[in-house]
């Protein structure tokens, strides 16, 4: 399952009412400013145990479309914190989660694309460089490694590396974490990959022997 937290910051529907995601030191479209913390989303995925989490900004295309595939096609629980402006409420000088404070502020930890599955393209380059890769159907991908000492892969580290930049008021966008390994709940029940609705009287009952062991397990 992938969730997607549109995550403006206010409650519109009360006329800009300070939300729980609001961050510390926010002015609301009053002049009002914000004196308790904010609840900070990616990080309480991390503790909570999902194996695929990101965060994005609604401004930038280019991030988000290849993260909600990648949280799509996840095996295992994925969250995107997308930060999308209120306009209304919102979007004005003094909020943290306006269109200029997130372009300001907003710091990428990895540039991303997402390629259906097909046999494995291996490619080696060191940090800093460029490489073109041409992928299984001819077009040219062209990969920049931005940052050696990130690894989206350790829980703990994104974790640290979310709240030191939020201690410099930084919006860390990117995919932040994910689990390789993870499995969802087809891997843990043994389903088939065939949905339910087409499949036919033979697949489904398992035949009288099948029947007899499961009740021999049952007893």
């Amino acid at each position: 399952m992938l969730y997607i937290v549109e995550n403006n910051g206010v409650y519109g529907l009360t006329k800009g009412q300070f939300s729980a995601t609001s961050d510390k030191g926010s002015k609301s479209k009053r002049g009002v400013v914000n004196h308790d913390a904010g609840i900070d989303l990616v990080s309480i995925a991390l503790q909570l145990g999902a194996t695929y989490v990101a965060r994005s900004f609604s401004g930038d295309k280019a991030q988000l479309v290849p993260l909600i595939k990648a949280g799509l096609t996840h095996k295992g629980a994925a969250f995107i914190d997308c930060i999308s402006p209120c306009v209304q409420f919102n979007n004005h000088q003094g909020s943290t989660k306006s269109f200029d404070y997130v372009r300001e502020h907003n710091e990428a930890v990895n540039r991303l694309d997402v390629i259906s599955p097909r046999a494995p393209i291996h490619v080696d380059y060191a940090p800093g460089e460029s490489v073109k890769v041409t992928q299984h159907d001819g077009t040219v991908l062209s990969l920049h490694k931005l940052n050696e000492l990130y690894n989206p892969n350790n829980r703990a580290q994104a974790l640290g590396y979310i709240q030191a930049r939020q201690a410099r008021g930084q919006v860390i966008t990117g995919l932040l974490y994910v689990d390789p390994d993870a499995s969802d709940l087809h891997d843990g029940l043994q389903t088939v990959e065939t949905p339910l609705n087409e499949l036919q009287t033979a697949d489904l009952v398992p035949g009288q022997s099948a029947l007899e062991k499961i009740n021999a397990g049952l007893r």
